[in-house]
């Protein structure tokens, strides 16, 4: 799944228009325009399309962790982590929406999936740990169109 996969997913999700997208940027101190905005929103085949990259995909997700929590005070603001994998994209989902593991087994459940909560705590390990696993595009997208529906 592309990181610009995943902004529409997440705009058609939070059923929020450009400026607001640009605004969960600033949340984590990333200044971009309208315009690139709507380059990263194309599809491939589109004119002015414009990929996005780990830098501001990272910047999003944290930006949509404080979008959605609120900011915290207390807590510096959090680094931003580079590569951008599925695996960070699945960590920062469940922070964001304050998932547990129940929520997101009952979320694949919607979709006639199963996951087991071992397998959700493979995705969220260090990908030095022995028991890690890869969190593949198929899952992040069927769990985003669960969050959907």
């Amino acid at each position: 799944m592309t990181h610009n996969d995943f902004l529409r997913s997440i705009r058609y999700l939070l059923n929020v228009n450009d400026s607001t997208l640009a605004d969960i940027l600033r949340l984590a101190n990333l200044d971009v325009s309208i315009a690139e905005i709507v380059a990263f929103l194309k599809k491939e085949d589109e004119a002015g399309y414009r990929a996005c990259g780990d830098r501001v995909m990272a910047h999003f997700l944290n930006g949509l962790v404080v979008y959605k929590r609120g900011p915290d005070p207390s807590r510096p603001p959090q680094p931003i982590e580079i590569p951008v994998t599925n695996n960070t994209v699945l960590k920062k989902l469940r922070v964001a929406f304050e998932l547990k593991d129940s929520d997101i087994i009952a979320l694949f459940a919607k979709t006639g999936l199963r996951v087991s909560k071992a397998e959700l705590g493979a995705f969220c390990r260090r990908p030095d740990h022995r028991n890690y696993r890869e969190c593949g595009n198929q899952f992040l997208r069927n769990l985003l169109k669960a969050m959907a529906t």
